[in-house]
């Protein structure tokens, strides 16, 4: 069994170089990070904690996917030393000082979730203090996510590497979520929408594809230049696509580079 660890005491045991932080309901996705960090050390530890600070909606937190045991297993199967699951009382053991995600943090999914960014901020700030690895992996599909650590890595000079680990997608191209299993077989026929839309050439093709389906409610669709997170001009090199929406009740959000994937 893997070791499962729930406190300070447990994580001064052992150093653990490599740090997957996560809020559990693990999938494909989460392995594929755990498989990308132990390429990196044979000490990689999986953090679960379902982070109070970056829900807006309480039922949203209450009713968050809870599945220790399978967590468990999928972690130790991918690879993983240990799991770090600890109480909200030792994460925020007092007055923690949140961190800003300052302007950016404000835009895209930061305006459809308002405090969201800053929440995720200070958890993974607090992870970072408390396990002090070398390196952090973090997946591509939360995009504006990873950007906003990396950001904050750099301006707070903290002495740990960022690595990034593409999307993984089912056989429908749909990216993996936890939030997919919210879908029934109607619903996720419509999510296929937004892997096609991010493999148009053109925004304009995008908003067109996207019409055509009534089911897909667009929240925003932006081209970016993925090194300042701003719109993306017409001489931008590094261009990628963002998408978030609902599908009836469940938000989806997907990116893709531009001129990918084709």
């Amino acid at each position: 069994m893997i070791d499962l660890l729930k406190s300070v005491d447990d994580l001064a045991r052992q150093k653990y170089d490599v740090l997957v932080p996560t809020m559990g309901a693990l999938h494909a996705g989460h392995q594929s990070l755990i498989k990308l960090a132990k390429s990196k050390s044979e000490n990689v530890l999986v953090s679960i904690f379902v982070n109070p600070l970056q829900f807006e909606n309480k039922d949203d937190l209450i009713n968050y996917p809870k599945s220790l045991e399978k967590d468990l297993e999928l972690a130790k199967a991918a690879g993983a030393t240990a799991v770090f699951a600890p109480s909200e009382s030792v994460i925020y053991p007092g007055n923690i000082e949140k961190i800003s995600a300052g302007p950016i943090g404000e835009l895209y999914e930061g305006a459809a979730r308002p405090g969201h960014f800053s929440g995720v901020l200070t958890v993974v700030k607090r992870l970072f203090d408390l396990v002090k690895p070398k390196v952090a992996v973090f997946g591509e599909k939360d995009f504006q996510q990873l950007f906003l650590i990396k950001q904050m890595v750099k301006q707070l000079s903290l002495p740990i590497e960022i690595i990034s680990a593409p999307t993984i997608r089912d056989l429908d191209q749909v990216a993996v979520s936890s939030r997919n299993i919210k879908l029934n077989e109607s619903e996720r026929n419509t999510s296929l929408v937004i892997p096609q839309a991010l493999k148009m050439a053109t925004v304009e093709q995008m908003k067109k594809l996207l019409a055509t389906e009534s089911g897909f409610k667009v929240d925003y669709l932006e081209v970016i230049d993925e090194r300042t997170f701003m719109p993306a001009a017409a001489d931008t090199i590094n261009k990628r696509v963002i998408i978030a929406g609902w599908v009836n009740q469940v938000r989806l959000l997907d990116n893709m580079r531009m001129g990918v994937n084709k």
